[in-house]
C-alpha cells in the first residue's frame, strides 16, 4: 500500500475502469492536497463522474489503488466510505423528494447518531439529547447556505436551484472530512450560479476541508479553483493551476475548443 503524502487527504495511484470493452480511466494519478479546492473537468463522457464513484465506492476498479488518510478505498462499501468522512454531491440529485428540507438534512446524519432505533422512537433521556444536537448543527448549515425559507418545504416543491443547495447542505451534514461536488451548478442561472460558487467559497474558508468539484462552467473553475485536473477520454491530460490549464494546447484542443 503507498503511503499518504503528508499535504495529501486521498493519493490515486494508476486508477482504471472498464465495463466490458469499454476503457472508462486508464492509470489515473491524482493526489487530493488537504484545504484545497480542485477542479476535475473535462468534456462529456471524460470520466469525471466515473472517477467519483470509484471514490465513494460506487464502483470498483479492476486497477489502481485510491488511498485516503492512510487506507485503501477501492473494496470498501459506499455506506462505509461515507463513515469514513467521504461525502458527495450528485449530478442528478438524489433527495428524498417527500420529506421536507430539514428531514434530508437530518436524515444525513444518521451516520453519525450513536443511539439506535428504539431508542430514538421514545425520544427521552440520551436519545433526546443527541438528536437535539443534531439539530442544532443541521440548523448551523441552514443558516451557512441561506436556506431559512426553504427549511419546512416539500423538496419535491423546490425549483432546481433550491433542491441543489439542499444537495450541498446534505453533504456537508455528514460533516465530512472531504467533500466531492459532481457539478454542483449545473442548469442553474447565473445568479444560482453566483451564489454556489459563494457558498463553496464559504464552506472551504469556513470548515477547512478539501473539495473536489466536477464543473462544465469554465469562469466558475477558473474564479474558485486554486488546482485544475483535465481528463479526456478517461485519460488525464494536464493538471495545474487554472492560469497553465487555460494556456495548455491538449486542453484547448479536448475541452475548450480551437479557435
Amino acid at each position: 500500500m503507498l503511503g499518504i503524502d503528508p499535504h495529501s487527504i486521498i493519493e490515486i495511484r494508476k486508477l482504471s475502469l472498464r465495463f466490458g470493452g469499454l476503457q472508462v480511466l486508464h492509470e489515473i494519478d491524482l493526489d487530493v492536497n488537504a484545504e484545497e479546492v480542485l477542479a476535475v473537468i473535462g468534456p462529456n463522457g471524460a470520466g469525471k463522474t466515473s472517477l467519483f464513484n470509484c471514490i465513494n465506492g460506487f464502483y470498483h476498479p479492476y486497477e489502481g489503488e485510491i488511498i485516503y488518510e492512510g487506507k485503501d478505498l477501492t473494496r470498501l462499501k459506499p455506506h462505509k466510505i461515507a463513515e469514513m468522512g467521504i461525502a458527495r454531491t450528485f449530478q442528478n440529485i438524489e433527495l428524498f423528494s417527500g420529506l421536507t428540507a430539514l428531514e434530508n438534512l437530518m436524515a444525513a446524519r444518521h451516520i453519525l447518531m450513536r443511539r439506535g432505533a428504539l431508542a430514538g422512537s421514545l425520544f427521552f433521556g440520551p436519545a433526546k439529547s443527541e438528536e437535539i444536537a443534531h439539530r442544532g448543527q443541521v440548523e448551523e448549515i441552514i443558516d451557512l447556505l441561506e436556506m431559512e425559507s426553504i427549511r419546512k418545504k416539500v423538496v419535491a416543491s423546490l425549483p432546481y436551484g433550491q433542491r441543489k443547495r439542499v444537495d450541498l447542505a446534505r453533504a456537508l451534514c455528514m460533516e465530512p472530512s472531504v467533500l466531492l461536488l459532481d457539478e454542483p451548478m449545473a442548469g442553474m442561472n447565473v445568479e444560482e450560479k453566483e451564489d454556489m460558487a459563494r457558498f463553496v467559497l464559504d464552506i472551504h474558508e469556513l470548515k477547512k476541508i478539501p473539495i473536489v468539484l466536477v464543473e462544465h462552467d469554465m469562469d466558475v473553475v477558473m474564479d474558485i479553483c486554486s488546482r485544475v485536473a483535465v481528463l479526456d477520454f478517461g485519460i488525464k491530460i494536464a493538471e495545474g493551476r487554472p492560469s497553465e490549464i487555460r494556456a495548455d494546447k491538449r486542453v484547448i484542443k479536448a475541452y475548450l475548443g480551437e479557435d
